[in-house]
């Protein structure tokens, strides 16, 4: 095959089609001959072009090619040192994966040759193979980069208006009824009409969606005959995953992904990424050699510094991105901005953030990764949402992030639990979360928002199991449940998993929306888990990361209509009052004019709090109110915001308390809002009571009164 080449340019990394031709460039600094190998075809397994990249600028190797178009395959042979202990694993006998591919036609399938040692050799990965891996590693595509995006602008959501919806790209629409079979599990599926409806009917303002990063499955799954269904086991960073594309794999998939996207928009709701620029699915040095293992190892992974053969590993899955490199911090910022301008997404959550803080062994919020992302003017303005830990010691760092980000609050989460299932803990903290984890970010100048609160996540129990079992049951795993977490901060209400006790089935339906009025109505920004709010159970499995079937996926068939009516109307009611979505802090003291304060703590006799009762770890109850006219922050067009007021009270006791309500400053006459014991948002048929009533409230319920804010009464100052 006669291939005319020209020299091409460095950048943009990658294979870019200019529409006479594609240039490719690859950064590998260590590399001492690079070669571009050409497909025809998925089928094939040897190239019908192998090409010599002559031209090399600033470590990046480089060559243009007229006349290529979209649609072509194409991966990169290195050559190189192997020296393991050196930190050099280049070996030209395997075909690798492009790090900036754009797309990628199809999944791995597992042979020895995608290793780059000998199996059953004695010297293990110090020995060499010499199989050649072609065959059997998917191909990188060049992409045509042009789509009409017909004007789309992302809705742009402030953190104090969003509520967070985590789902899976599959497990959403796999089993939904009103979607065609034929795009059900896609991109396509997420974008259809049906499912849009209902987040819009639901509220939620920003789909996150669980990796879309092309991943693999490791192998020793594979044989077991499962999955790595979450898809945290990134191989592309750029390349939206294959296996959700109902269209094609020859770059089909990125504008699948596109038109979703412009969908979404459409309807007013964004698109989080869970993005994992922490490790890539290669592995430690056992890993097979896919990509950039193979492109300069030591150039993209953190190595133990006195012997190189062996990788830092901060997550648990044998190796470390080293985002203080700079061809790391690159390919980072690239794909980051790619996903942006590119695809439009509106934000990411990054999967084991810590990592990528790490300066040698320890976690610096000033690292060189959250210095460049603070000053790119385009990351730096969409949604950056931070696991705040990884798996090395020093990685719990909830509340260390810098300004301008996010963090999943993992201390909501186990406060919440705990108060529910009536764990002796102080009120001070549950307090401190309900109200928007000041003790965390208050001092770094950051605002409420800065707390993504949730119950429950991909990882763990869902809302259901979490009411329904004591202990995990992760059988179908494969490893006797020695997998997952086994402090779960759960209670079953009396029963392991299903019962036909009605007892104790009303109760976990009263735990589920005590659950849910709990994040709704506290200050941060809400995250739901997809199928949390029509009662989706796993059956007790609360590590399902290689469960691709029934257990991971919605089943709407036998949704709770009831909890899925309690959810939509709480989520409604939270966007509906700015009361519970403050932009900034309570003060706790009175506000001017008003002789009040926005926010008082009070007992069930309806007397305020004192310090002492903050300090009784034995203590289940109390009553929040929450003045409308303390909210302290103006609208969009620069009016002040006015609320309703509320008495918001807490029953984690086991049976049900007298409440008296307070005095007749704080409000003369007030309504049911809410009640978990009934099943209620906002009745049409409310009770009412006055200042200094009295009344019961059940055990492990939540009640919320609403007192109306009239026209004619005085306003406070900001």
């Amino acid at each position: 095959m006669n291939i005319i080449t020209y020299p091409g340019s460095p950048f943009p990394l990658g294979a870019t089609w200019d529409g006479k031709g594609v240039n490719f460039a690859l950064y590998a600094r260590h590399a001492e001959k690079v070669e571009l190998c050409l497909f025809s075809t998925t089928e094939d397994d040897v190239e019908t072009a192998r090409i010599k990249m002559t031209e090399r600028t600033h470590e990046v190797w480089h060559t243009y090619i007229p006349e290529l178009e979209p649609g072509q395959l194409y991966g990169f042979r290195v050559h190189g040192p192997y020296e393991p202990e050196n930190g050099h694993r280049f070996n030209h006998h395997k075909l690798l994966i492009d790090p900036y591919a754009k797309a990628i036609a199809g999944t791995i399938n597992w042979h020895e040759s995608l290793f780059g040692y000998q199996f059953g050799n004695e010297d293990e990965d110090l020995s060499f193979s010499e199989m050649d891996s072609a065959p059997y590693i998917p191909k990188a595509v060049v992409i045509d980069p042009n789509f009409d995006w017909e004007g789309d602008v992302s809705p742009k959501y402030p953190y104090y208006q969003s509520v967070i919806y985590e789902a899976h790209v599959k497990g959403f629409t796999q089993l939904h009824p009103d979607i065609p079979d034929e795009i059900r599990g896609t991109y396509a599926g997420i974008g259809h009409p049906a499912t849009i409806q209902y987040l819009k009917d639901l509220g939620i303002t920003a789909i996150e969606l669980l990796p879309v990063h092309h991943f693999i499955t490791d192998w020793y799954l594979q044989d077991k005959g499962l999955t790595n269904y979450w898809g945290y086991n990134t191989i592309g960073f750029f390349a939206p995953d294959v296996r959700y594309s109902s269209s094609g794999v020859l770059g089909q998939q990125v504008t699948e992904f596109k038109n979703m996207v412009k969908a979404l928009h459409k309807a007013g709701i964004e698109v989080i990424l869970d993005v994992v620029y922490n490790h890539t699915g290669e592995g430690n040095e056992k890993g097979p050699t896919l990509s950039f293992k193979g492109v300069d190892n030591a150039s993209y992974y953190r190595l133990v510094e006195d012997d190189k053969r062996y990788y830092m590993d901060y997550t648990g899955t044998g190796n470390t991105l080293n985002a203080n490199l700079p061809s790391v911090l690159r390919l980072i910022m690239d794909s980051l901005r790619y996903w942006i301008l590119e695809m439009h997404v509106d934000g990411f959550r990054f999967d084991l953030a810590s990592a990528l803080a790490r300066e040698l062994h320890g976690v610096d919020k000033l690292s060189s990764f959250f210095d460049i992302i603070h000053q790119d003017p385009v990351i730096s303005q969409v949604k950056l949402i931070a696991e705040p830990w990884d798996v090395g010691e020093g990685g719990y760092q909830v509340g260390n992030f810098p300004p301008g980000w996010t963090e999943w609050n993992g201390m909501y989460r186990d406060c919440m639990r705990d108060f529910w299932r009536g764990e002796e803990s102080m009120l001070a903290e549950f307090a401190n979360r309900f109200t928007g984890s000041s003790d965390l970010y208050y001092d770094d100048y950051r605002r409420p928002t800065a707390s993504i609160n949730f119950i429950t996540a991909h990882d763990g129990f869902t809302l259901h199991d979490l009411v329904s079992y004591n202990e995990k049951h992760n059988e179908a795993n494969g490893e006797d449940s020695k997998d997952g977490d086994d402090h779960n901060r759960s209670w079953n209400c009396g029963a392991e998993g299903p019962t036909d006790d009605q007892w104790i089935i009303d109760l976990r339906n009263r735990q589920k929306r005590n659950f849910l009025a709990t994040l709704f109505l506290s200050q941060g920004v809400p995250m739901l888990v997809a199928g949390d709010e029509m009662s989706r159970t796993q059956g007790g499995n609360n590590n399902a990361y290689c469960q691709d079937n029934e257990i991971s996926w919605i089943n709407w068939q036998h949704a709770d209509k009831s909890l899925m009516e309690f959810s939509k109307k709480l989520i409604h009611f939270r966007q509906n009052h700015p009361v519970f979505r403050r932009r900034r802090w309570f003060k706790g003291s009175e506000i001017e004019g008003l002789g009040v304060e926005d926010i008082a703590w009070f007992l069930p006799t309806g007397h305020s709090m004192s310090m002492e009762h903050w300090d009784q770890d034995h203590a289940k109850s109390l009553a929040i109110y929450l003045n409308g006219r303390g909210v302290h922050t103006r609208g969009p067009k620069g009016e002040i915001l006015i609320d309703d007021s509320f008495y918001v009270i807490f029953n984690a006791y086991h049976d049900s308390l007298e409440f008296t309500l307070p005095a007749e400053k704080y409000g003369s006459q007030w309504e049911v809002a809410i009640d978990t014991f009934r099943d209620q948002v906002e009745p049409e048929q409310p009770a009412i009571y006055n200042a200094g009533d009295s009344f019961l409230v059940e055990g492990r319920s939540v009640l919320v009164l609403k007192n109306h804010v009239h026209a004619t009464e005085p306003e406070a100052n900001e």
